[in-house]
């Protein structure tokens, strides 16, 4: 069989090649000069399996475990081993995934009996050996009305619902022996590149946990974090009464009217939840004087601060904003990333001398003179803001490094409250396919920043690597410092989303670099029964990126 001549762009090279052939032999013939196994690829922008075809002339890039997209492969394709061995084993038993957890995903065990170190030991020699088989993954194309059957048959009734407004005509299934998911995107051909994870009990269920991206030869030791488990757990009993646990559960009360209930009642939920941290700061009005806010970017944080305000005030008490940003070191001082800018998120742009300085003569009593930084000059001006706390006065300080010890080294424990505030998705698409936490943040900034700031969505989603590796840096290595966490995600939102998000994504051109990320992100939303804003309210933390809030920023 003739194949017609193409040309592919790879490494910086025009390379002869041929159509159909796919990428593996592309690449077996032109080894990538990438560092780290190569575990998929991209065909121009778009992510795909190295046992992809290559149809037309294009630009092939490798993919690594160390780029964000081959980590999403590899772990997309441990957790199909995973329930391929479940299956195998425990045929009647039923795994749910959940969110992710030290450096993996945690899942729930529901059979006979709870998931122990033996049976945790069964599962992970199963799982060895379906990698030491080198299975092939195996794609079947069904119809709409086949795949519900055949999960009808299965008992997965929350694949049944979530295909309920798929408007295609038909759904891929993957799998490599008796289990078989949507493919939800692109796995490695064959089990046999999946080498390093381990299990490990997580009570009451287990953690599925993988190599570091930037380390794909080591699993780091696992530390417990149980203020981060509670807040998940909190938040999947909020979606388990409102009855929206999973995408197809939510399209279903979209589609029957009763989403204007369901928003009222998560807006509740999180009233609720604000209230309750006013209540301990006033319970601890006569020692705590501090309350420090730290929370990844667009994790509603000044939206949260805000309503916080006012539950303070009902309470009798008197909140008062103090910002870190006030305390940069001059532009000369800052220090530079690794791109030689200045990189305004690292604890050394604060002078931490002054803040501590000044935060405990706050709480002693005394008056200080805060300062006031421009950031036209990259200086501090020579005009200052007088500050002193009165009897009912509480000081409120927002800030990324809000967590970090050394920030208020100086300040007694007793008298500052640590409050962690991100948006930590629970709802999963269905049981054994998960929402990426950072995707629902991605989306809100990306709203926010086209609609408010200028910024497209293609530049929105450059810098977005960038901003999570600060984040990885200075804010959740401190979220177990909290005394308390504010989980600012809303079980709908992503419905409300799809009406700006899709719009702004559409505008990133087919040659652009994020595109894969935004056909990512498209193809995610999708999958939600859009629902208009109207309903949302205009005090909530959804306003501070759509509009319409009642709040200034």
């Amino acid at each position: 069989m003739n194949h017609k001549q193409i040309e592919i762009q790879m490494d910086g090279q025009r390379l002869p090649g041929k159509a159909g052939e796919r990428v593996q032999d592309l690449f077996k013939r032109y080894p990538p000069k990438t560092q780290g196994k190569v575990i998929a690829a991209k065909i121009n922008q778009h992510l795909v399996s190295l046992d992809a075809q290559i149809h037309a002339s294009c630009r092939v890039t490798p993919v690594t475990y160390s780029d964000r997209e081959g980590t999403a492969v590899y772990r997309r394709t441990a957790c199909l081993i995973l329930y391929e061995a479940i299956e195998e084993l425990y045929p009647d038993a039923r795994v749910v995934v959940g969110q992710s957890l030290a450096n993996g995903y945690y899942f729930d065990f529901i059979g006979e009996r709870p998931v122990d170190k033996a049976t945790l030991e069964e599962i992970d020699r199963r799982m060895r050996l379906i990698v030491s088989e080198n299975r092939p993954f195996v794609k079947e194309s069904l119809s709409i009305e086949e795949a519900r059957e055949h999960f009808i048959a299965e008992g997965y009734e929350d694949k049944v619902t979530l295909l309920t407004t798929v408007r295609q005509t038909e759904v891929r299934l993957i799998g490599c022996g008796v289990f078989k998911d949507i493919q939800h995107g692109p796995v490695t051909p064959a089990t046999g590149l999946i080498d390093k994870f381990e299990l490990t009990l997580y009570p009451p269920g287990f953690v599925l946990r993988f190599p570091q991206p930037r380390n794909p030869d080591r699993i780091p030791g696992i530390s417990p974090q149980p203020k981060l488990f509670g807040t998940y757990k909190e938040t999947k009993e909020w979606n388990r009464i409102l009855g929206a646990v999973n995408v197809g559960q939510l399209n279903e009360i979209c589609l029957s009217n009763e989403i204007d209930e369901l928003i009222k009642i998560a807006e509740g939920f999180h009233e609720k939840k604000i209230a309750s941290i006013a209540d301990l700061i006033t319970e601890r009005r006569d020692t705590v004087r501090l309350a420090l806010i730290a929370g990844p970017s667009s994790s509603g944080k000044t939206t949260s601060t805000k309503r916080l305000m006012i539950q303070l005030r009902v309470n009798g008490l008197h909140p008062i904003m103090l910002s870190t940003d006030n305390y940069f070191l001059g532009r000369e001082q800052t220090p530079r990333g690794d791109d030689g800018k200045p990189d305004f998120e690292s604890l050394s742009a604060v002078d931490v001398p002054l803040f501590n300085q000044q935060m405990l003569e706050l709480m002693q009593g005394k008056a200080v003179a805060t300062p006031v930084y421009n950031f036209h000059t990259g200086t501090r001006d020579e005009r200052t803001v007088p500050l002193q706390l009165g009897p009912n006065d509480i000081l409120l300080v927002e800030g990324i490094h809000g967590l970090n010890p050394k920030l208020t080294a100086s300040v007694p424990a007793e008298q500052k409250l640590k409050i962690y505030i991100s948006a930590l998705t629970q709802l999963c698409l269905d049981d054994h396919n998960r929402i990426m936490t950072t995707d629902v943040r991605l989306l809100r900034r990306i709203v926010r920043d086209r609609k408010f700031r200028g910024y497209s969505a293609a530049h929105t989603l450059k810098v977005w690597p960038s901003v999570q590796r600060g984040e990885e840096r200075n804010i959740f290595p401190f979220q177990e410092e909290a005394d308390v966490m504010f989980n600012s995600t809303l079980v709908y939102e992503p419905a409300v989303l799809r009406m700006y998000a899709e719009r702004f994504l559409l505008e990133v051109a087919t040659d652009d670099e994020s595109f894969g990320e935004a056909y990512r992100l498209l193809h995610f939303l999708r999958m939600f029964v859009p629902v208009f804003a109207d309903e949302v309210p205009h005090t909530s933390i959804l306003r501070e990126f759509i509009g319409g809030s009642t709040f200034e920023y």
